[in-house]
C-alpha cells in the first residue's frame, strides 16, 4: 500500500529552487508525494551523492537503524564538502570515538518533518527566528543570515547554512547544509560577514 507525503509548498522570501530569501509571500498549491520514492531518512540521505561522507558518519555512529526505523526525523546533513573542511584527522578520530561522534551527529538531528514549507511557516510565525530542539537535547536556532540564506546556530554559536531542502523519506526529511555543527567551530570563520 503506498501512502502519500503531503506538502504544501509555501514561498517565502523566495525559497524556490535557489535557497535564498526575497521578498514574497506565496502560497502554492498543496503537493502530493508518494513516500515510497526514497523510503526512509537514510535512504533519502544516500539518495544524494552529495551527502555521502554524512551517510557513512551516521553508519558508524550507530545511529542507522533507529533513523530508519523511528520518527519523524528531519537531518541537517552537512554536505561533503563540509566534511573535508575538517582539519586532517579530524574526522577519523571522531569516527573513532563512537560515543562523541553520535553526540555530535545528533546535534544535526531534530524529531519533526521540517520541509521547507514548514521552516517557513515557523520563521513567520516566530518573526525570523524559530527554535527546533536536537535529539541531544540542544537548542538550534533558525534564522535569515546576512546572505539570505537560512541559518543555523547552535547554542555555542556554531553556524551553517542550508543549501538543499526536501530530500524525502517515509520517516522524515534530510536538508542539506554546508557546514558541521563542530563545537568549537568559529561561525565567523563558516561564515564570515561581508
Amino acid at each position: 500500500m503506498r501512502k502519500l507525503i503531503v506538502i504544501a509548498a509555501v514561498s517565502m522570501a523566495g525559497l524556490t529552487a535557489n535557497p535564498t530569501f526575497a521578498q514574497t509571500d506565496t502560497v502554492t498549491k498543496v503537493v502530493a508525494v508518494a513516500d515510497t520514492m526514497k523510503g526512509n531518512v537514510i535512504n533519502a540521505l544516500n539518495s544524494n551523492a552529495d551527502y555521502t561522507t554524512a551517510a557513512s558518519a551516521v553508519k558508524t555512529a550507530n545511529l542507522e537503524a533507529d533513523l530508519k526505523t523511528g520518527g519523524p526525523y528531519t537531518i541537517f546533513a552537512p554536505n561533503n564538502a563540509a566534511f573535508s573542511k575538517l582539519s586532517p584527522g579530524k574526522l577519523d578520530s571522531l569516527m573513532k570515538d563512537n560515543g562523541k561522534f553520535s553526540t555530535l551527529l545528533k546535534s544535526h538531528i531534530v524529531t519533526g518533518r521540517y520541509g521547507k514549507a514548514d521552516i517557513i511557516k515557523a520563521l513567520k510565525a516566530g518573526k525570523g527566528k524559530a527554535t527546533l530542539t536536537t535529539l541531544n537535547g540542544q537548542p538550534l536556532q533558525l534564522s535569515i543570515s546576512p546572505t539570505k540564506k537560512l541559518q543555523l546556530t547552535t547554542a555555542d554559536g556554531v553556524t551553517a547554512e542550508v543549501i538543499l531542502y526536501d530530500l524525502l523519506g517515509n520517516n522524515g526529511i534530510v536538508n542539506g547544509i554546508d557546514a558541521i555543527l563542530l563545537p568549537g567551530n568559529s561561525a565567523a570563520a563558516a561564515h564570515p560577514k561581508s
